[in-house]
């Protein structure tokens, strides 16, 4: 390995251990309505976040719930020494994404002898928690091949 590359690869660990990051695969709701929620907490700080999915009335919020707590403990695990920041209300949700996951097909008796189909959608949702002063290192597909 290059000095170069070396570098470039300690500057991506120190960075990374400014953020956390929780996942959730396979939710059984369809992504239309899981958006509809992670907009209300998208760039929020991390306790006003928690109180608005409280009292959110959505199904979908107490999924979201469990995760961003989740995002919260993996963000206390690496950041031990600033546990202060959580306090000051310097921890935000710099990135909520919610993509398409599989769809269950089943099928449902329609009139004169057809078949209708019925699709049971699923999403994933991924979020990312960081303090105030940093962008998020959220990488797509274009930036990856361009890199290479």
């Amino acid at each position: 390995m290059g000095a170069r590359k070396r570098e470039m690869a300690e500057r991506h660990k120190e960075e990374k251990k400014q953020i956390a990051v929780a996942k959730l695969n396979n939710v059984p709701t369809s992504p239309r309505k899981m958006r509809l929620v992670a907009n209300l907490v998208r760039g929020v700080e991390v306790n006003r976040a928690l109180d608005i999915l409280k009292y959110t009335k959505r199904e979908a919020s107490v999924r979201l719930e469990k995760l961003l707590k989740s995002a919260i403990a993996n963000w206390e695990s690496k950041n031990e020494a600033d546990r202060k920041e959580l306090e000051k209300g310097n921890v935000f949700v710099q990135h909520i994404s919610v993509g398409q996951g599989r769809s269950l097909k089943r099928i449902r008796t329609a009139p004169q002898g057809r078949a209708a189909r019925i699709r049971k959608r699923s999403n994933h949702v991924t979020i990312i928690l960081g303090t105030k002063g940093e962008e998020p290192i959220v990488e797509t597909q274009q930036e990856v091949t361009e890199e290479q």
